[in-house]
């Protein structure tokens, strides 16, 4: 291969290509629980993310429902992969080696919010979300001076394997997948360029800025517990049973059970067996629909 600009601008478009059949994964998993949300700084701040909005018979004056100045803050984080080619390589036509690297490269963006978003959801257990309370916990604070406080619980204990159960049917999800600056591929091919210069290298880099984080634990149950018929039919209870601050019901009915390779089979035996072991109906048959996440253990 003659190294000039045309020749390195065709290999560009080529390796672009490459790096686009990476993108388009079979399956990526974060749409389930992660709401997508445009950034245009440095951080967003989210007020106000528990409270259910609602409509109520006009009497008198508007009801006005005002945004606290207490919120929840998402900062973006950069990320970043390199490939380094040497050039000698390029001239000796040993370039067509890198196409499948690119590939995997763009294997490597399309589920990076995957490995983000499952990577923070056990971490909930552990992480606050908006109310100050762990994400997943027995004591998330309902009610108002007219009600009174209550503490809820969106979680069970226990020592093994999480499992999740979540409602994705509203406009916004348990999580938040936050965008600054969407993932780019771009080349130091230039002979000016420091890479080129000095180590006569050619380097191709893909960037982004983004973030993941918490939401509305309402719509989220997480579980240490194991995946039983009795632990799965209280936490759908516990689940359908939530309050707003004003004691209306919320009308949160979880639709996705969430696990790991190592809950599989405890997920299909709840959910996806039409009759139990002693040949009576299930209950929970086709109750939810079960989402086997790689990310997850």
């Amino acid at each position: 291969m003659i190294i000039n600009s045309a020749n390195l601008s065709s290999l560009f478009v080529s390796l672009q290509a490459s790096f686009n059949i990476g993108l388009t994964v079979k399956e990526t998993f974060w749409q389930h629980i992660a709401t997508e949300m445009p950034s245009t700084t440095s951080e967003n701040i989210y007020h106000e993310l528990g409270e259910f909005p609602d409509l109520r018979e006009w009497l008198g004056d508007r009801h006005i429902k005002r945004l606290s100045a207490k919120g929840y803050s998402i900062v973006n984080k950069k990320f970043e992969a390199t490939i380094g080619i040497a050039k000698d390589k390029l001239e000796d036509d040993q370039y067509q080696i890198f196409s499948k690297r690119f590939e995997m490269m763009g294997h490597a963006v399309a589920t990076h919010p995957d490995k983000l978003v499952y990577g923070l959801l056990p971490e909930g257990f552990n992480s606050p979300g908006f109310d100050g309370q762990n994400f997943f916990d027995t004591d998330h604070p309902v009610g108002d001076e007219e009600t009174g406080i209550q503490s809820v619980s969106n979680m069970q204990a226990g020592s093994g394997a999480p499992w999740f159960l979540i409602d994705d049917t509203r406009p916004i999800k348990p999580m938040i997948w936050q965008k600054r600056k969407d993932y780019k591929l771009t080349a130091m091919t230039k002979d000016d360029d420091e890479s080129v210069f000095m180590r006569d290298e050619f380097r191709y880099g893909v960037d982004a800025r983004v973030n993941t984080g918490f939401a509305i634990w309402q719509l989220a149950f997480g579980s240490k517990a194991d995946l039983t018929i009795t632990n799965f039919d209280a936490a759908m209870t516990q689940m359908g049973s939530l309050k707003s601050d004003q004691g209306r019901p919320l009308g949160v009915m979880p639709n996705k059970l969430i696990c790991g390779i190592s809950n599989r089979a405890a997920a299909k035996k709840v959910v996806d067996n039409a009759r139990l072991a002693n040949g009576e109906d299930n209950h929970n048959y086709k109750a939810v629909e079960v989402v086997v996440v790689p990310w997850l253990a």
